[in-house]
């Protein structure tokens, strides 16, 4: 184990049973200081918008403003938020601190936020659906990154059991606590209940996801390609 135990502290210091508002927050600002850096730190309104998002988000949430600045305050307590001072900023602006508090490189930035935005995900489908925060060269950077999210101590990261019908493995963030292992786990095996392991229906709907994956990736590129011209 490579962290500082002063820096790690207990579960309860350093957001490892966070509210799904308080995941949200927080992953919203560690996606958005990669994706929209020009505006970043986020006013409150901005964070909000983020939480907002329909599209990369799930589950798609309706957060009113109290209800964000309330989290934004126990993450400041955390220590997982800070506020960053600009003399010229008529608003308040905030900046998630996961970095510092956790000491994560970019790369494990991009996996957890995403794992906090989207839940439960696959090497491939994080490698394609980091491409705006992180661009990762191949699955083992993935694979690596994983891994060392999932040596912290606490583990920040953890790997599902592999679901009947599908091929490969998911992985889910911890910062809410490990009951949401089992509580996830149950899930998708209740979802793929009707696809026995190997069958064709499960080939299927693993086909659906590589091309899902795909597109979202196609349609950031777009956007990106876009706005040089805004």
């Amino acid at each position: 184990m490579d962290d500082n135990p002063e820096e790690s502290g207990s579960a309860g210091t350093d957001g490892y049973d966070l509210d799904a508002i308080e995941v949200r927050v927080l992953a919203v600002l560690i996606e958005k200081s990669f994706v929209t850096p020009d505006s970043y730190p986020l006013s409150i309104n901005g964070i909000v918008t983020g939480c907002n998002q329909l599209t990369g988000r799930e589950p798609v949430m309706e957060l009113s403003e109290a209800a964000v600045q309330d989290a934004i305050d126990r993450l400041i307590e955390r220590r997982l938020v800070s506020i960053r001072h600009q003399a010229s900023a008529r608003v308040l602006k905030y900046e998630h601190q996961i970095r510092l508090r956790h000491s994560l490189p970019p790369a494990e930035q991009a996996v957890i936020a995403l794992l906090m935005l989207r839940g439960p995900q696959t090497a491939g489908e994080i490698r394609a659906r980091c491409e705006r925060m992180y661009r990762f060269g191949d699955l083992g950077e993935v694979e690596a990154a994983l891994l060392h999210l999932s040596e912290k101590y606490p583990p920040m990261v953890a790997s599902l059991p592999r679901a009947p019908g599908t091929k490969e493995t998911r992985h889910v963030h911890l910062m809410s606590g490990e009951d949401v292992l089992q509580q996830y786990a149950d899930g998708y095996a209740g979802n793929d209940s009707s696809a026995p392991r190997g069958s064709r229906l499960g080939e299927l709907e693993e086909e659906v996801r590589r091309l899902r994956q795909q597109l979202e990736w196609l349609t950031g590129e777009f956007e990106q390609f876009r706005r040089q011209f805004e």
